[in-house]
């Protein structure tokens, strides 16, 4: 009877090695692929769905603001007085460019008498022909006598489309004496529904009629919404499949779709799989290299290297190892020991890194601007160029200096320069406001010497012009600045409706958070930027209360060369 041939120690360990990586690998392949599979579907019912909730918030907010600004508008008594008389257009146009300033879709203005001649508008003149649609129009108001919506569209000079419009009679004793029509701007509403993450999205009205889309292939004929059936969830567009999703906006007649294609996922996953397929057959000839390399270490070159990590577990990297056998053992002794330098290098470079990523952030913080104070000042110059043009020359001047400083490269500067951008910017806002709102600015000791963050206070002066006028139609805002101890104070006070505790608790929240996923970044990227630069110590504080108006103090420690990071 033959001896029984033994396996060596080499090929014992090489195969027991090669054993227990093969289960674990190949079960990770079967489940990463199920997974895929499943969550390919899951991202684009996903996407879709958040697509559809944004859109719809957007769509119904705009809707609302538009739905009361009409009714608001119709039983004014500035039109009522307008279209009965023919006298205070000025207040009327006031009102409307008041309202259109802060919507996001911006719209066209009529006021039109029973017998359709234009009152008016805030249209070009060269617009305003004899047109059968628009009389069709005025008549179906006429005929509702409540608040109309519909699906309509209308082009204005320069390409201007409108798709949507709110219409009203104006009643005086009983009896409508005009009509009042609202048309919001189709690329403005384009705009809206234009969203990061997602291929395809429309508006439709109760008609299933377009009324907004980021894609004409979802027009059908007479302008309706048709796309090809393609199962639950799924629809057939320009001969390629998407994931549909479609939400009613609350409380209005619209409804809101996204659509995300499905080949380019499974072209995804395809890809995926190749690349799995090709790693790994990669990784099976490592392993088997690996495997036979580690299946000829000796119990010499083991210990050496068991002691090596042990000695690495708690944390000493002085630690190296020593084998001179003149084998694959003696290489990896030197991988370690290169491993070891390794550590130490990145261990020097994280700190660094983690150094560098304090300055990126607040210089993140620091670049943003809000575009909408832009947006109202030039419709503000529009406005003066035709009634006053001192006072657009004024504002011209205003807004240069200001956005020669805002665009300026220095990060910190003079507390007395960036004071003299405060004082431009209010400027502008009462040149906006006129009589509604007043300011104040005081600065005492040598505060103004001291060195600053640039542009420290335009987000609290913001926050208070955002919302000191809710309530109320003017406002007064003061400015303090002072300097003792070792630090600046300054504080912007207002004298708005302030707000609850609730709400004054919610922002307090949010600020002593390190990540924002709020709306709300004016203080809080102000508030950020000072722990980020000075310290947890220094920051925003903030007192309010119900009709007791807002005070934000913001505190900094001295800085008197500028060199501050």
């Amino acid at each position: 009877m033959g001896q029984e041939k033994k396996r060596n120690f080499q090929e014992s360990t090489r195969r027991l090695f090669l054993f227990y990586t093969i289960i674990p690998f190949g079960i990770l392949i079967v489940l990463f692929f199920a997974f895929t599979i499943v969550n390919t579907r899951l991202s684009v019912e996903k996407k879709s769905a958040q697509a559809t909730q944004t859109m719809s918030q957007s769509i119904g907010e705009v809707y609302r603001q538009y739905a009361l600004e009409t009714v608001r508008m119709a039983a004014s008594p500035a039109v009522v007085d307008y279209v009965r008389m023919r006298v205070g257009s000025e207040k009327v146009y006031a009102e409307f460019y008041e309202f259109n300033n802060r919507q996001q879709v911006k719209s066209i203005f009529h006021i039109v008498s029973p017998e359709g001649v234009f009152l008016a508008t805030s249209a070009p003149p060269d617009s305003l022909g004899s047109d059968l649609a628009f009389g069709n129009l005025v008549h179906r108001i006429a005929e509702k006598q409540t608040l109309l919506t519909e699906t309509n569209s209308f082009r204005y000079s320069h390409d201007r489309i409108t798709s949507y419009t709110f219409g009203k009679a104006i009643m005086d004793e009983g009896h409508a004496i005009g009509y009042l029509v609202y048309q919001l701007f189709e690329t403005d509403l384009q705009k809206l529904i234009f969203l990061q993450n997602n291929e395809v999205a429309a508006v439709t009205d109760e008609h299933n009629t377009v009324v907004a889309t980021t894609s004409n292939i979802t027009k059908g004929i007479l302008n309706k919404f048709q796309l090809g059936a393609g199962g639950s969830g799924k629809a057939q567009l320009n001969g390629g499949e998407y994931g549909m999703n479609t939400r009613e906006v609350p409380g209005t007649p619209l409804k809101v779709h996204a659509l995300n294609s499905l080949r380019s996922e499974r072209d995804t996953l395809v890809t995926l799989s190749i690349f799995i397929a090709a790693a790994s057959l990669l990784l099976w000839i490592v392993i088997h290299f690996l495997a036979k390399k580690m299946s000829a270490r000796n119990a010499e070159s083991i210990d050496k290297l068991v002691r090596a990590f042990r000695h690495l577990r708690v944390g000493n990297l002085n630690e190296y190892v020593d084998i001179r056998t003149g084998d694959e053992f003696e290489t990896l002794g030197e991988k370690y020991n290169y491993m070891l330098d390794r550590l130490r290098e990145l261990m020097d470079k994280n700190q660094e890194l983690s150094r560098i990523s304090s300055l990126v952030e607040i210089k993140q913080l620091q670049s943003q601007f809000h575009p909408h104070f832009i947006f109202n000042v030039l419709e503000t110059l529009r406005y003066a160029i035709k009634m006053d043009t001192g006072k657009a020359q004024e504002i011209v001047m205003l807004l240069s200096r200001l956005l020669r400083y805002s665009i300026s490269h220095e990060r910190n500067v003079k507390l007395e320069d960036d004071l003299g951008y405060v004082r431009d910017y209010l400027k502008l806002q009462q040149i906006r406001f006129n009589e509604r709102l007043q300011y104040s600015l005081s600065v005492t000791g040598e505060a103004g010497s001291q060195y600053v963050p640039k542009l420290i206070l335009q987000a609290l002066i913001e926050n208070s012009i955002k919302y000191g006028y809710r309530n109320q139609s003017s406002l007064h805002i003061d400015i303090l600045v002072s300097a003792a101890q070792g630090k600046l104070e300054m504080e912007v006070r207002d004298d708005g409706q302030g707000m609850s505790e609730e709400r004054l608790d919610e922002v307090k929240r949010i600020l002593t958070n390190r990540e924002n996923t709020t709306e709300h970044i004016g203080l809080y990227n102000v508030h950020r930027r000072l722990v980020l630069q000075y310290g947890e110590e220094y920051g925003i504080r903030i007192e309010s209360g119900p009709g007791a108006g807002t005070r934000v103090m913001l505190t900094i420690p001295y800085e008197e060369d500028g060199n501050h990071v």
